[in-house]
This record gives C-alpha cells, sequence and structure tokens, in this order.
C-alpha cells in the first residue's frame, strides 16, 4: 500500500471511529475526544499491519546455510493481536522450535513472522497453524512446532469474565508429529508434556 493510499485509508477509518464515538452517545467534537478519531485510525492502522506484509518474504529474506543443530528455538516471543469475533485483543507467548536441514533463518524473523500473522483480525488455533505452516513450507525444516499461550480480554472484560484463564494451542509438522520430540520441545520451553 503506499503512503497516499494508507493516508486515504486512515482518513476513512477516522471518519469512522468518529460516528462510532457519537453513536455510542459521547460527543466526539470534545476537548479530550477531539483527535481520538485520528490517532485511534493511526493506532489501528499499526496494530494490523500484518494485512500488508508477507510472511514468505520475511523468512526468506534471512535464511543461512545450516551448521548443524538438533533443535532451533526461539521461546517467549510476546504477541498481542485482536480477537476477530469481538475485536478485543487477545495476547501472550509464542514458542517456535524447528529441525533444521538445509537452513536456518535468522532468529529475529521468526518473531517478525508472529507479528506478521499477529497483527491481523485472528482465532488463536488459525494465527497458531499459520506461523508453524509458513514456517515449515519456507524453510523446508524436517518439523516446526508452534506452541502459543494466550489471555483473551473477549473471555476477561465481557462474557464470562475469567480472570485466569489462559488458552494454550499448538501445531507441528513432520518430527515434531512424533510424541518423543515433542516432549524434547516441551522440556526444552520449560513446559510440561501431558504425553507419555
Amino acid at each position: 500500500m503506499s503512503p497516499e493510499e494508507q493516508q486515504r485509508v486512515c482518513k476513512e477509518l477516522a471518519e469512522h471511529y468518529r460516528a462510532i464515538i457519537s453513536l455510542l452517545g459521547d460527543d466526539p467534537d470534545r476537548e479530550g475526544l477531539r483527535k481520538t478519531p485520528e490517532r485511534a485510525a493511526k493506532a489501528m492502522m499499526k496494530l494490523t499491519k500484518g494485512y500488508r506484509q508477507s510472511a514468505h518474504d520475511v523468512i526468506s529474506s534471512a535464511i543461512f546455510e545450516h551448521t548443524g543443530s538438533r533443535i532451533v528455538i526461539v521461546r517467549d516471543i510476546e504477541f498481542y493481536s485482536f480477537c476477530e469475533h469481538h475485536l478485543l485483543p487477545f495476547f501472550g507467548k509464542v514458542h517456535v522450535g524447528y529441525i533444521p536441514t538445509k537452513g536456518i533463518v535468522g532468529l529475529s524473523k521468526v518473531a517478525r513472522l508472529v507479528e506478521v500473522y499477529a497483527r491481523r483480525f485472528q482465532v488463536q488455533e488459525r494465527l497458531t497453524a499459520q506461523i508453524c505452516h509458513s514456517l515449515a513450507d519456507t524453510l523446508e525444516a524436517e518439523g516446526v512446532i508452534v506452541m502459543v499461550e494466550a489471555r483473551h480480554l473477549c473471555m476477561q472484560m465481557r462474557g464470562v469474565e475469567k480472570q485466569g484463564a489462559v488458552t494454550v494451542t499448538y501445531d507441528c509438522t513432520g518430527k515434531f508429529e512424533q510424541p518423543e520430540w515433542r516432549r524434547e520441545f516441551y522440556s526444552l520451553i520449560g513446559k510440561n508434556s501431558c504425553e507419555q
């Protein structure tokens, strides 16, 4: 998206935010809200930047020759996303592991890959699968595993209002479909596996 197009979209978003504020019963022209529509529009553009990024480009821009490693793990990657059902945030940590064959990817690119998919309207289950399969497809690893732990404000602020609930999802490919490889991953990220 060109800078001009981004500016046009931002202006249109601001008009919608102004209407929402008014529809909810407040005055968008009062002092505290006067610039809120523009600020909210700019924030939303940044918080959904994943729609304007390519996961393949992010990963393939930094693949290096494999020099030997049984498993590569990047853990505790913080993320923030929006639940697509209520447009409320969910957030937490992503743990990614892969078994390299032909190459390794720059470590920061794993975190950037998480951002590409997190910065969209999402469900946690899809987010987990997209990170896993995107890395597997681009890197051609022997196996990839992704575990996501998140708290959902749609569960904490509304509905059942359960403050301590954490949702855990995982997806895997290749060798990580075998229980012993999953157990090794869980052990390395400091999590207990329920598998025997």
